[in-house]
């Protein structure tokens, strides 16, 4: 079953609660909503070309796509920031002391929101260049 576009859709939805908790002053929940964006564009990529996503890392699944999709630099250090908004935005026992909010401002929030809509727009790009090149009969190879 071919479910590619509802994980890009859900992305969507989890990019725009990341937009929402942080206009709210919900900092620590618009880091994750963005972590969580951006690994769901990642899966919808995956799916779209056959793979199987594990794991919640986003720049272990960039890292597990094919040679064929390149990965600039800059989006495995964007992946590598968002991937330490995952856990400790969720759990008080991340920090030594203190409830996460307290940790969070809204200059993670801007970066976050801003680097998990880079993954997407990378994501929706190569989704639709492999479409093209599918419906032009190349195939995903």
């Amino acid at each position: 079953m071919y479910r590619a576009e509802d994980w890009l859709r859900q992305a969507e939805r989890d990019y725009q609660q990341a937009q929402v908790s942080m206009q709210s002053d919900l900092h620590e929940w618009a880091c994750f909503a963005a972590q969580q964006a951006a690994e769901k564009a990642v899966n919808a990529l995956q799916m779209q070309l056959g793979q199987e996503a594990w794991g919640h890392s986003v720049l272990k699944l960039l890292q597990r796509l094919p040679e064929k999709i390149e990965v600039p630099p800059q989006m495995r250090e964007i992946a590598s920031i968002l991937d330490a908004y995952y856990i400790p935005p969720r759990y008080p026992n991340g920090f030594a002391e203190g409830a996460p909010y307290e940790y969070y401002t809204i200059r993670q929030s801007r970066e976050g929101v801003e680097y998990a809509r880079q993954v997407m727009e990378f994501a929706r790009n190569e989704m639709a260049r492999l479409r093209d090149r599918s419906a032009r009969g190349e195939g995903l190879g």
